[in-house]
This record gives structure tokens, C-alpha cells and sequence, in this order.
């Protein structure tokens, strides 16, 4: 803050900056005793500096939410989304993945869950034009090793995958330069990389979405039942490390999650009845719910998606929770160029 536009005595304003107080915050957060010691000034001194702080900081007027939804043009940053490389996908979700927060993509193996992140790891990788964020992603492996074939054969097809942008834009990219993979083996790994290695990549620019494959392989490892608790407060302190890079950074987080079968009738907010009648939860229970800005379900159908995707199966994508996207379900399948959705009237 530049303490020169306080309305204070320039002998407080010296005592402040000799004392190396940086922030309007720190002025008003700490006790009065603590500024005493700090600045050596008087109460008096004190009150004055906070009553000018104060009013410095209402100067700023609070925003509405309905002034962030309806003056798009002046707040940018809150509308943008990271595409998903599908024109479909991205209607379905209101423009693609929010920009700050934790996204969850949770369904049953070959629901094509790893399929949509890698190709958001391709998308992010495009200039913010064409829905990308100009920058590579981290790829985190908890259970199985990263699927580095499909990812190379998902660079080759971009050009007939992301028709919407120009060819030459797309050889400019060096796709598989920006994909950053680490492998967790435990959550004490999981941990470190989310504190030490990842606000390096992210400080420099080198990356803007975090994938995590996945989230629940670790604790269903590490933890028994009777150990809820602790497994509740580890949940919740990589919830919060997440968090805290995606508000710094503004960068996407996508953490994939496994599911489990609901043994009983239940009337909890998690169940999921998917389309094809079966109900699942999402592991992890509540503790990781509450972390989440955004869920989403994938499942694989028994039908085979029309023309022109024939030989494809389809799948679902289904809206269970999320701020800005109403509940809501869309078809999609995954080829050899990548995934893409299916327009409701085309089936």
C-alpha cells in the first residue's frame, strides 16, 4: 500500500515504513499493542493510522454479484472458462472448466474420465482466442502410468479435432513440451508436490491447469474405515493447498475420483442415478464434496452413437452440482481425435 496517500502526519507515515508494515491488513489486524511496539507510536498515533486506513478502503466500492454477471466486459477474468476442445461440451458447461475452484470428474472405469483431461491438457495450450490459457498443464499419477501413447496420438489429430482454429496456429504449439507428469504414490508425495513444485511451475507461467488421476486411489489405500477422522482432515488440507494455487494463480484444478456402489436406499444429496439406472456414489464422501466448486459424472452406455461416430460408444456427462450450470445431462463418445459431444437432437 502507499502509505504517502493516508491522510495521516508524515511522522506516522515515516514510522510505518521504518517498521516494514506492508499491508492496509496488517494495520488493521494486528492489536494496538503490537503497533505500539513496532512503530513506537501512541495510542492516539495508532487510532489515527487505523481511522485513515479504514477510510482509504472505502473507497473501493463493493461489487454485486449481479454487477460481476451483467458488466461482463469490465470483469473478463470472472467469465473466462478453459475449453474443453469441444463446441458441444463447452455449451453444455456454460463456456468450459470455471477458471478458479476444483472441478471433480467422477464416474466408473472406461467412462472416459482420463480421455477429457487429456484433452484439457492439450486445450489449455491454446491461445486464450481459442479458449486455452496460453500455458501447459501437470499431470499428477496416483494409481496407474500416464497414458503417454494416447496422449501423442491426441497431438496428431488436433488439426481435425480443433477445426476452429487455424492450422498454423495449431503446428506452432509444442504440445507435448507443455505436459508436465508427476507420479504420487502416497499422499505425503501428493502433498509435496501440491506445496513445493507446483507454485514453482505456476509462478513462472509454465502451466495453468492441475489434473489430478486420481484423487481417491491414495486414501483408499492409506486409510481404514475407523480412520475417517484423520482421513477427513487430509482431505481437507489438500482441498485447501488446492484451493489456495487455483485463487493465486487462476488456474483450473481437475481432479478425477473413483466411485462405489450404493448399497442402500438413500436420500443423500451425493447419489447418482445415471442413465442407465444404476446408482453410484462418488468416493470420498462429504469431506471432499465440500471442497468442490463443480461435480461432474461420466458414464459409458450400452448404445452405439449414430452416424457419423458409428463404431463409437456412447457416454454421458452429467451436471450433479455447480455455481453457474444448471443440472443437466449430454451425450459425447471418445475416438481416435479425442472426445466430443453430441448435439441431443442428433440421436
Amino acid at each position: 500500500m502507499d502509505w504517502t496517500q493516508l491522510d495521516v502526519p508524515p511522522r506516522i507515515i515515516s514510522a510505518v515504513s521504518k517498521a516494514n508494515i506492508k499491508s492496509s491488513r496488517d494495520v488493521l489486524t494486528f492489536s494496538i499493542g503490537d503497533l505500539q511496539k513496532i512503530t513506537q507510536l501512541s495510542i492516539g498515533d495508532i487510532h489515527q493510522l487505523q481511522k485513515a486506513v479504514s477510510v482509504s478502503l472505502q473507497k473501493h466500492p463493493v461489487l454485486t454479484a449481479l454487477q460481476l454477471f451483467s458488466e461482463k466486459s469490465r470483469f473478463p477474468s470472472q467469465h473466462q472458462k478453459l475449453s474443453l476442445g469441444c463446441d458441444v461440451l463447452n455449451n453444455f458447461l456454460r463456456g468450459g472448466l470455471p477458471l478458479v475452484g476444483i472441478t471433480e470428474l467422477a464416474g466408473e472405469s472406461s467412462a472416459g474420465k482420463t480421455q477429457i483431461a487429456l484433452q484439457l491438457c492439450l486445450s489449455v495450450q491454446f491461445p486464450e482466442s481459442y479458449g486455452g490459457l496460453g500455458a501447459g498443464a501437470v499431470y499428477i499419477c496416483t494409481e496407474d502410468a500416464f497414458p503417454s501413447k494416447r496422449l501423442q496420438q491426441l497431438i496428431k489429430a488436433q488439426h481435425k479435432l480443433r477445426t476452429d482454429a487455424p492450422t498454423d496456429i495449431i503446428r506452432k504449439i509444442r504440445f507435448g513440451d507443455h505436459v508436465y507428469i508427476e507420479h504420487a504414490a502416497d499422499i505425503d508425495t501428493l502433498s509435496d508436490c501440491i506445496t513445493k513444485k507446483l507454485p514453482i511451475l505456476l509462478l513462472r507461467g509454465q502451466v495453468r491447469l492441475i489434473v489430478i488421476d486420481s484423487i481417491a486411489a491414495l486414501f483408499r489405500c492409506e486409510f481404514a474405515a475407523k480412520d475417517a477422522a484423520i482421513k477427513a482432515r487430509h482431505l481437507q488440507s489438500i482441498g485447501a493447498k488446492l484451493h489456495q494455487l487455483s485463487q493465486d494463480y487462476t488456474t483450473p484444478i481437475l481432479c478425477i475420483n473413483q466411485v462405489t456402489d450404493a448399497v442402500k436406499e438413500t436420500d443423500s444429496i451425493l447419489t447418482y442415478i445415471g442413465l442407465q439406472g444404476k446408482k453410484v456414489l462418488p468416493a470420498l464422501g462429504i469431506s471432499w464434496s465440500n471442497q468442490l466448486l463443480m461435480r461432474l459424472m461420466v458414464a459409458r452406455t450400452q448404445r452405439e452413437a449414430p452416424p457419423p461416430y458409428t463404431g463409437c460408444v456412447l457416454r454421458t456427462m452429467e451436471v450433479i452440482f455447480a455455481p453457474h450450470v444448471p443440472q443437466g445431462s449430454c451425450y459425447y463418445t471418445v475416438g481416435l481425435e479425442g472426445v466430443k459431444g453430441i448435439e441431443e437432437q442428433s440421436l
